[in-house]
């Protein structure tokens, strides 16, 4: 029988031991990777109050939109970073420019500054993810242990820490009016520092002459070029929702296009196209694109349709909502279990399942839906995401290059994020100004075309593993 691809890849992945890497060499690359989803989910519950301190208008949302944009720019250069100067130093630059920016941020005078600060703490923050599977990688390879374990932690902290923020951001602004969304960070991006300082597995020397010439091989040049491309396509996505500004397409496609002419010529690229031409790391990422569509559709059209078309109220949607992490984290346990004898396409063939049931259940509520039904519901949504979650993740660590783990697994943070404002337009164009049952009906028939999608290439892909 011949070998695919895919098989070489996983092979070559560095899980060729018998044992998890310990859980004390887990723990300080977890702890970080918790403060992006909570600085994308607890400013959701801030922002009324900040729009008041301001007296400002729709402006507010920027505030959402900045972090979403720096994220997904950034996490790949922060993965290049950490490739080339090592991922413990670049994980603790990352704490350092989060304790910073929330420091400043409570002190902005007007909502451009506040912005601005949201901005940092999306680089910051975007650092943690790639770091920490770059470590992982690079421990597992020269422990011979298997990243299972770790890999399944870093997934559940994603998880319960976006589903937590909203709870969190309320109790912070309750008792510390809305600056307290920011105040978290400080003393967070002072733990994880001093976690990652004591217990984070040090990174190779890094010889005094050979920084200048480091800081060349990120490759500042193709780093613009892709933010530029990047940035583009993000606003032109975001317009979806409402009046499409094409010239932001105008302005993303030469500059894809001038990205991948650069990447082809440099011999380091910050990003290597001949990394993307990896057929099973570029289908991987479309399958988190679609999924985080589906994912963010769900997190954030159901709470407002619960508060508003059910009348439930914010501390009644996020009950409601619970089931949702909860159920999460027990699937992301049951598909790490699952991948100790399975390949990925076992997980995303039962999540892409669990999540069109969870879309078709979505026609079913209106205004009168018991609240025990809409926990049940909630309950069968939140199956989904620890399968998908953890069926992407191991399916790009498994193709991943090691050299480039951490620039690869940035990728991976990004296409989350394009799936976000993907999320974005799908929602204004389902529920519209005003959630109504109709609007949530039409966003399950959205969520179920996308899980059929994903059903479909999981099955296909997993054909095609065994016939390999």
């Amino acid at each position: 029988m011949s070998t695919t691809p895919e098989q070489k890849d996983s092979n070559a992945a560095g899980s060729t031991g018998s044992r998890e890497l310990p859980s004390a060499f887990i723990t300080p690359i977890a702890f970080g990777t918790i403060l992006q989803p909570l600085n994308s989910s607890m400013i959701a519950v801030a922002l009324v109050g900040i729009r008041s301190s301001f007296d400002a208008g729709s402006s507010v949302t920027w505030l959402v939109s900045a972090l979403y944009l720096a994220t997904a720019v950034s996490a790949p250069a922060m993965g290049r970073i950490a490739d080339v100067f090592g991922a413990r130093r670049a994980s603790l630059a990352g704490f350092a420019l989060v304790g910073l920016a929330s420091v400043a941020a409570p002190f902005a005078p007007d909502i451009p500054l506040l912005v601005v600060c949201r901005v940092l703490i999306g680089i910051g923050t975007a650092a943690q993810y790639p770091c920490g599977v770059a470590m992982v990688r690079r421990a597992a390879d020269e422990l011979r242990a298997k990243p299972g374990n770790a890999l399944a932690t870093l997934a559940v902290c994603s998880q319960v820490s976006v589903a937590l923020g909203p709870t969190l951001g309320g109790l912070l602004v309750g008792g510390l009016g809305w600056p307290g969304v920011f105040w978290i960070n400080v003393p967070l991006a002072l733990v994880g520092a001093a976690v990652m300082l004591r217990w984070g597995p040090a990174d190779p020397p890094l010889e005094r002459t050979g920084r200048a010439a480091a800081l060349l091989r990120v490759d500042p040049v193709g780093m613009l070029l892709f933010t530029v491309a990047l940035t583009a396509l993000m606003f032109w996505l975001l317009s979806l929702a409402g009046s499409v500004r094409w010239w932001w397409l105008v302005i993303a496609v030469p500059a894809g296009a001038a990205t991948a002419w650069w990447s082809l010529r440099r011999e380091e690229p910050f990003l290597d196209m001949r990394l993307l031409g990896h057929r099973s790391l570029s289908l991987t990422y479309l399958r988190t694109i679609v999924t985080y569509t589906a994912f963010y559709c769900v997190f954030y059209g159901i709470p407002q349709w619960l508060e508003e078309a059910r009348d439930l109220g914010p501390v009644g949607a996020g009950l409601v909502m619970l089931p949702i992490p909860l159920v999460g984290v027990l699937s992301t346990i049951l598909s790490n279990r699952l991948h100790r004898t399975r390949s990925p396409w076992a997980s995303l063939v039962i999540g892409s399942a669990a999540l069109c049931a969870g879309g078709l259940l979505l026609l079913v509520p209106d205004a009168d839906t018991p609240i025990p039904l809409l926990l049940v519901i909630a309950g069968v949504l939140g199956l989904p995401n620890g399968f998908n979650n953890m069926g992407n993740q191991r399916a790009m660590y498994a193709v991943a290059p090691a050299e480039h783990v951490g620039a690869a697994s940035g990728l991976y943070r990004t296409s989350q994020y394009v799936g976000a404002n993907l999320a974005a337009a799908v929602l204004v164009l389902s529920l519209g100004a005003t959630p109504t049952d109709p609007g949530l009906h039409l966003m399950g028939l959205a969520v179920t075309a996308i899980a059929a999608f994903l059903l479909v290439t999981a099955l296909l892909g997993g054909a095609r593993a065994r016939r390999g």
